[in-house]
């Protein structure tokens, strides 16, 4: 039988604080998010920053800037290595944002070894998945370190069958779909071919009581949203 999917703060909980900020973060854990996804960047000097965007407002593309002027101008900015301390004990879905063509691209995939380093240096204590868009960012993790967890992210213009054709080719443990993927009495089947080759299934971004207790019946193992709270009391 399908169990209760984990449910995850969308960038925190965006409709309580500015998103990926530490209040977004400390918002969907107090609404009772099983954990949090984020966006990261790293900086010039090579320290990873939580925002969606390449770009602050006003600031510059994060790829250009040190850490010390990121600060300085956009305080609210928070580190990589500050939300999973406040996120101890939770999970953290890390979603690398380096997709070819992108402003301020690095086909040398700093962020994801980035990413890698950090969480050695943390000692392996972060329940983590490393997400993105970008196959090339969750390979570049795996092939630095192949213990930590990763996961394909990707919208209804990728067939379910070749995002799951990608993961299994890359030793990747989860898929990450949009809900719109899932949608239809084909997505259970799905759902049940992705845990048969050992793959879990992380949907986002699910805001709608009927698409959220469609995808809990098809057995997900979690779903992103933005209102952590409602889900909740919809599950």
């Amino acid at each position: 039988m399908a169990t209760t999917p984990r449910i995850l703060g969308h960038r925190g909980a965006p409709r309580a604080a500015r998103e990926n900020s530490l209040e977004a973060f400390a918002a969907a854990l107090a609404e009772g998010a099983d954990g949090v996804e984020l966006d990261v960047h790293a900086t010039a000097d090579g320290v990873l920053v939580c925002h969606h965007d390449c770009d602050v407002p006003e600031v510059g593309l994060i790829e250009s800037l040190e850490w010390g002027a990121l600060r300085a101008a956009a305080p609210d900015v928070p580190t990589l290595d500050a939300v999973l301390d406040l996120c101890a004990g939770t999970l953290v879905n890390i979603e690398v944002k380096n997709s070819d063509g992108d402003p301020g691209y690095d086909p040398t995939e700093t962020a994801a070894a980035a990413v890698v380093a950090l969480l050695a240096a943390r000692g392996g204590r972060d329940e983590v998945v490393v997400s993105s868009f970008s196959l090339a960012s969750i390979d570049r993790v795996r092939a630095l370190d192949p213990n930590v967890p990763t996961g394909l992210l990707y919208a209804p213009d990728l067939a379910n069958a070749d995002a799951l054709f990608a993961a299994r080719v890359g030793g990747h443990g989860a898929l990450h779909p949009h809900w719109v993927s899932l949608a239809g009495d084909e997505g259970a089947a799905f759902v049940a071919e992705c845990h048969a080759a050992g793959i879990t299934v992380n949907v986002w971004t699910v805001n709608d009581e009927p698409v959220a207790t469609a995808l809990a019946a098809a057995g997900v193992d979690a779903l992103i949203t933005d209102t952590p709270a409602i889900l909740r009391t919809w599950l």
